[in-house]
């Protein structure tokens, strides 16, 4: 494992920007490769094992509901939560996976669906009946919906009566973008958590992060890897805190693939290295 400082882009479709927000535009890049049969039977073969108590909840953000999935650890004290932001196709088995083993890490865990409401009938990322039509879902996303669907969701998590009022975040791919950019947003975040997903692009948007940012990149990753220049440099100038950690042999999407029964040895690596740092900074909040 060697330490660099990087950053990233991610993505599948085109996601809009509005003049508002200062994100530009959204591009993104289909990832088959990461959403394979193994990894969500794996992912829900370990949901269903399970013993700790897992539910759906419908957040409110004015007149829509963002159905999330949340997860509380088994401990006895309050707990810190962690947002999780899913890739770009949805709020999948994996990305709930994700969150059951945040709990079982002792944390309070909530993965919204940011596709709530745009599935035929008004459905979520499950009633979608192919990816194109999550990938259009995802090109009707707008930065303003977005970081207010997920203030929303910090908001609930933050005042369960079992948390202790710190909030993280964390994301997967788009998810890792859409991390990035919510802690220009949100300046009460513990920390965030940014898996292979680029950075804001605009020194004002860098100006108003509050939390420390750690970032989990694979080395095979040219595509994501290639933005690491300016993100560094507009970190560093801003005085931020901005911890990359580049995975050496590893691919764009280590962490979902790395745990599949036939997977590559530099991802599998990759995946139980980033596991272990990221519980172990989470400790630290």
């Amino acid at each position: 494992m060697r330490k660099t400082f990087v950053v990233i882009v991610t993505m599948l479709t085109v996601v809009s920007a509005s003049a508002q927000e200062q994100s530009g535009v959204n591009h993104q890049h289909v990832e088959h490769a990461s959403f394979t049969a193994p990894a969500q039977d794996l992912a829900k073969g370990r949901l269903e094992k399970s013993s700790r108590h897992q539910e759906w909840v419908a957040v409110k953000n004015g007149d829509r509901v963002v159905h999330s999935f949340l997860v509380y650890p088994e401990v006895k004290n309050k707990s810190l939560a962690v947002v999780v932001i899913h890739e770009n196709r949805g709020l999948t088995d994996w990305v709930r996976s994700v969150a059951d083993q945040l709990a079982e890490a002792g944390y309070i865990a909530i993965a919204p669906d940011m596709l709530s409401g745009m599935a035929p009938n008004g459905g979520r990322t499950s009633e979608f009946s192919d990816g194109s039509a999550i990938g259009e879902a995802f090109a009707k996303l707008t930065p303003e919906r977005i970081t207010s669907d997920l203030n929303a969701v910090a908001d609930h998590v933050r005042k369960l009566p079992a948390a202790n009022g710190k909030i993280a975040v964390a994301g997967f791919c788009w998810g890792g973008r859409q991390t990035f950019r919510f802690a220009t947003n949100r300046p009460d975040l513990a920390a965030a958590f940014v898996f292979y997903g680029n950075g804001p692009e605009t020194k004002e948007e860098i100006a108003r992060i509050k939390a420390p940012v750690y970032g989990f990149y694979g080395g095979n990753d040219a595509r994501v890897n290639a933005t690491i220049p300016k993100s560094a440099e507009l970190m560093k100038e801003a005085g931020k805190k901005y911890e990359p950690v580049t995975y050496e042999g590893a691919g764009h999407g280590f962490m979902r693939s790395g745990e599949e029964p036939n997977a590559d040895a530099a991802n599998k690596k990759a995946r139980e290295e980033a596991w272990s740092r990221w519980k172990s900074l989470l400790k630290k909040l």
